[in-house]
């Protein structure tokens, strides 16, 4: 199975128009086909373009496999031979004009355009609008976050609730894009060169006798490289205090604590109350990182 050839990534209403249209011989007429947004996402009053390279890599690999043949030659509308080994030559040999990635685009005015025979440009409208409106969105939404952060450094972290695996790294991407500075997606980290970034997991935690010696051991394994999460049991009574007490161990030893990581509850509480914790105890170079 081939799991990365997108060729079918379409509705099939597109493949039933290209048959029709090559039963009528009108197949190879020129069309243009702009791809545009109706609204802005949020209420918001711009969409930052994403997509781009994502849609050149689709366009650049579109072939149908004997594979693709063979699964279209089982559908109900029982496709001619003659048009399935039009398939089998297919190429797209047109041209895609499109604003550049990260630019802000508006309702009603034109991101990508493509100029192609109907036959090809019919074929990849599904794929483009899909690839366009998910990864822009993303990008929106990190951009607003971006605008209310400040000079604060923002790391996406979305791998576990995106819409499986291609929409996590491209999502990442997205957001990358948009203005924020790291992923903790390794594979969205090692096909477009974004800085990734780690902490632990709860299972850390839960897997030591205490959260103390599980701060320790953690720090003790990545002692240039610790951040820890505080909220496995109780934030303020138990995570913050052992945190300290790591990052007091850390400068005994001439390193520094990065940050703490808060994952749950009032998160701009607990990072007031985190704060004033640190700093009261020395920590006040120990940044925050809330996962929202």
């Amino acid at each position: 199975m081939e799991y990365e050839n997108l060729t079918l990534h379409t509705d099939k209403y597109q493949i039933n128009m290209m048959y029709a249209h090559w039963k009528n011989n009108s197949h190879n007429r020129k069309a243009v086909f702009d791809a545009y947004i109706r609204k802005n996402p949020f209420k918001n009053g711009y969409t930052v373009f994403a997509g781009l390279e994502r849609i050149v890599h689709y366009i650049n690999n579109l072939h149908f496999t004997e594979e693709d043949i063979t699964y279209l030659r089982q559908q109900e509308e029982n496709y001619e031979e003659e048009f399935l080994d039009e398939l089998r030559r297919f190429a797209f040999t047109g041209n895609i004009h499109a604003m550049n990635e990260g630019e802000i685009v508006f309702p009603n005015e034109p991101i990508i355009r493509v100029e192609a025979r109907i036959f090809e440009a019919q074929l990849i409208e599904t794929a483009i609008l899909n690839f366009m409106n998910y990864q822009s969105l993303i990008a929106t939404k990190a951009s607003r976050i971006k605008q209310v952060a400040n000079s604060d450094t923002l790391v996406e972290f979305g791998s576990r609730r995106a819409q499986e695996a291609d929409a996590a790294v491209w999502g990442a991407r997205a957001a990358y894009i948009a203005g924020f500075h790291a992923t903790s997606n390794m594979r969205a980290g090692k096909l477009f060169n974004i800085p990734s970034k780690g902490t632990h997991a709860h299972s850390w935690i839960q897997d030591h006798d205490t959260e103390e010696e599980a701060f320790r051991n953690f720090a003790k394994a990545l002692p240039d490289q610790t951040t820890l999460l505080v909220d496995t049991y109780d934030t303020l009574k138990s995570g913050i205090p052992n945190a300290i007490k790591t990052g007091k161990m850390l400068e005994s030893q001439g390193k520094k604590l990065n940050a703490i990581r808060l994952d749950s509850g009032d998160l701009a509480r607990l990072s007031i109350e985190g704060r004033q914790m640190l700093d009261e105890a020395g920590l006040d170079y120990v940044g925050i990182m809330d996962i929202k």
